[in-house]
């Protein structure tokens, strides 16, 4: 009996240690969804809430992202010693422990976006300052304000990437980043600064990349960060832009300024290496014209800038804000979406090296091309979306676009373009005309005359490509209008009446179209036979938008993939459409809105089969003066339909024998009626004998 509590006590334990070897077992088995590639363990989204103890000793990067951790103790990292990179995106985490990264000597990149670090912040700074040799952080999505953030980053020395978006940041001074010298890249993107305090950036000597999209940022005056490469400071409210005025060179590449409130073109640096610009979506002008004044002095502004007890003030000249800067690198300039009414003088002649040019959704109404405007190396240029009337050329720069390669003229108010000016364009690919009334020069050889100054010859354009004409109220095409033309791509959409019932003007450029819109051009009923059996190449085919009433002949077209007939008045698919009218290789075919006559589309059924209908929920046709969706439509002959399939013979002859059957018994039976009256009387005038 002495020795029964002991037993008991004995054998209590050896079933404790079997139940935590069960527990063991079924913690390692529900981990094991974890990936192991090499010496990266991938164990994102398994619902997991700890860090998982089975894995190689040997890992070297741990991914434990979209997991329920919460919290990060002090031992959950110790059987990983060799880990370099870890991330805990998304894990709820509300605390890291002190030494949580006591033993990770070697760890160098840390991803911690997306949690609840606010909480507990303290904590967290003082177990990132355990890290000596941590290189990339992402502390971005936790909450963060400014104080926050600086207590996390203090002595991380040798940080070179942070990352602070989408945080509370509202104010930023030099405590915030004080000591990483060595930082290259910094975001900062999506908080609610408003304010950044001089000298806030000055102990960063290596920053390379500033990010400060989506704050509210007022301006910026005084920019002097001559180390960066990139900044982008697009989604702000800024109204200027004002770089120092030493000449000193800045290493600046990327300036984004898009989507602000900007009244006038930056102030850029004297010296510079920028090549790319971005100023869209802005409310940008040059107001020289407007400003009546005949002194420079009074085209001026001044800014009073104080940086605590020091007061300094910076004149601007507001009408050539561009005079000074150094755009002898620019490649790249987007200047869409503001409110520019021209371009001063030698504006183009300051970018040498300007390549795409980007002017579209302003208010400019005429541009004069000068001599050596636009640079040899200009090869896109988008004036689409202005208020164009005129383009003017000037006699000297006969093949001024002899680089360029895409030239956008949509929407504007153009009657025409100059004479010379493609000429020597030997490498244009991409004209767009769309929306502009003009006219296309007719054939000399049949006029035995010059054509209008104003129309457009794009006859011998070896290099283009691509071709919109979309609504230029075009009369119809003569001979031969793209002869000497290797277009792949052309729209005479919105045209009515072009092709004046022929597709012969398009026979010249045939073997090559792989694109063709003829989106409501009046196509109609009287042309029979619409046959694009000489167009090998033919891609896509819009035809939406006629009268047509008749399937085109396609069945020679083997590399047609899409058809579009929408909006025309087709009453019946053809017989054998599928099988027979329609090539093999389409994919996509577009057919409703049309009045289709549900007696009429037998055909649907192979059609349907072959999952090539886009629109096949809003296909209807017309069935008893009801319209009703063909995807309804039983599978045999609808019942209203049989009529219509009897002969015609047949059905007068069983609807006239009736009426004939029903004359002769009437007859009859008033012929027996009348029968012995009507015999008296003419007996009785006849005088006939007669035996009773």
């Amino acid at each position: 009996m002495e020795l029964l509590p002991l037993w008991l006590c004995l054998g209590f334990h050896i079933l404790t240690v079997r139940w935590r070897d069960g527990a063991g077992t079924v913690t390692a088995a529900s981990q094991g969804g974890c990936k192991l590639v090499g010496g990266v363990a991938d164990c994102q989204r398994q619902n997991l809430a700890s860090v998982p103890r089975s894995l190689s000793p040997h890992s070297r990067a741990l991914i434990l992202d979209v997991n329920p951790l919460k919290t990060l103790w002090n031992h959950s990292l110790k059987p990983y010693p060799l880990l370099e990179s870890l991330s805990l995106r998304s894990c709820h985490l509300e605390r890291i422990g002190r030494d949580a990264f006591w033993e990770q000597g070697h760890l160098h990149s840390l991803a911690l976006a997306d949690n609840c670090l606010s909480k507990n912040y303290k904590e967290t700074a003082a177990a990132l300052h355990a890290v000596p040799g941590l290189q990339r952080l992402d502390l971005s999505g936790n909450s963060l304000t400014e104080d926050m953030a600086a207590l996390m980053l203090q002595n991380l020395s040798s940080l070179e990437s942070v990352s602070l978006a989408r945080n509370t940041l509202m104010r930023l001074d030099d405590s915030v980043f004080e000591g990483l010298e060595h930082l290259r890249e910094l975001d900062l993107q999506r908080n609610y600064i408003f304010e950044i305090e001089g000298g806030a950036f000055d102990g960063l000597t290596e920053l390379r990349r500033l990010n400060l999209a989506y704050n509210n940022l007022p301006c910026i005056v005084d920019f002097g960060l001559t180390q960066l490469r990139l900044l982008n400071v697009s989604y702000n409210a800024l109204e200027w832009f004002l770089a120092a005025r030493e000449k000193v060179t800045f290493e600046l590449e990327t300036l984004d300024l898009s989507h602000n409130q900007l009244l006038f073109f930056p102030l850029l640096p004297q010296c510079s290496k920028l090549h790319t610009l971005l100023l869209r979506d802005n409310s940008m002008g040059f107001y020289k014209d407007l400003y009546n004044t005949s002194s420079p002095r009074e085209m001026v502004a001044q800014f009073l800038i104080v940086d605590g007890n020091v007061t300094n003030i910076t004149t601007v000249d507001l009408w050539e804000e561009f005079s000074s800067s150094d755009l002898a690198a620019l490649r790249f300039l987007d200047m869409s979406q503001n409110q520019f009414q021209y371009l001063p003088d030698g504006f183009l002649k300051k970018m040498p090296s300007l390549s795409h040019l980007n002017l579209n959704q302003n208010c400019l109404v005429m541009l004069h091309i000068r001599e050596h405007e636009p640079p040899g190396a200009l090869t896109e240029l988008d004036l689409s979306h202005n208020q164009l009337s005129e383009l003017r050329l000037a006699p000297g720069p006969a093949g001024c676009l002899r680089s360029l390669r895409l030239l956008n003229l949509s929407s504007n108010q153009l009657l025409g373009i100059p004479a010379g000016l493609f000429a020597n364009a030997s490498n244009i690919t991409t004209v767009d005309m769309s929306r502009n009334q003009v006219l296309l020069c007719p054939q000399l050889a049949h006029l035995h005359r010059v054509g209008p100054a104003s129309c457009v010859d794009f006859r011998n354009m070896a290099s283009l490509r691509r071709l919109s004409l979309e609504g230029c109220g075009l009369e119809a095409l003569g001979d031969c209008p793209f002869q000497g033309t290797s277009l792949t791509h052309l729209d005479l959409s919105s045209n009515w009446g072009v092709l004046n019932g022929s597709i012969a003007p398009l026979w010249d450029v045939a073997p090559t179209l792989q694109v063709l819109s003829l989106r409501n051009v009046g196509l109609s009923p009287g042309l029979v036979d619409l046959d694009f059996s000489g167009f090998g190449k033919l891609r896509d085919l819009d035809l939406s938008g006629n009268s047509l009433t008749n399937f085109p002949r396609l069945r020679d077209s083997p590399a047609l993939q899409t058809l579009d007939l929408r909006r025309n008045s087709l009453t019946a698919l053809p017989q054998g459409a599928a099988s027979e009218q329609l090539p093999r290789s389409l994919r996509t075919i577009y057919l409703s809105q049309n009045p289709y006559d549900c007696c009429g589309v037998e055909g649907w059924g192979a059609l349907q089969h072959l999952n090539t209908v886009a629109d096949l929920a809003m296909v209807t046709c017309n069935l008893s003066s009801k319209i009703i969706h063909v995807t309804e439509l039983p599978g045999g002959v609808p019942q209203d339909c049989k009529w219509e399939q009897v002969d015609m013979g047949l059905l007068y002859l069983v609807l006239i024998l009736p009426s004939c059957l029903t004359l002769l018994v009437a007859c009859t039976v008033l012929f027996l009626t009348f029968k012995k009256p009507l015999l008296q009387v003419i007996k009785s005038r006849c005088h006939w004998s007669s035996i009773y």
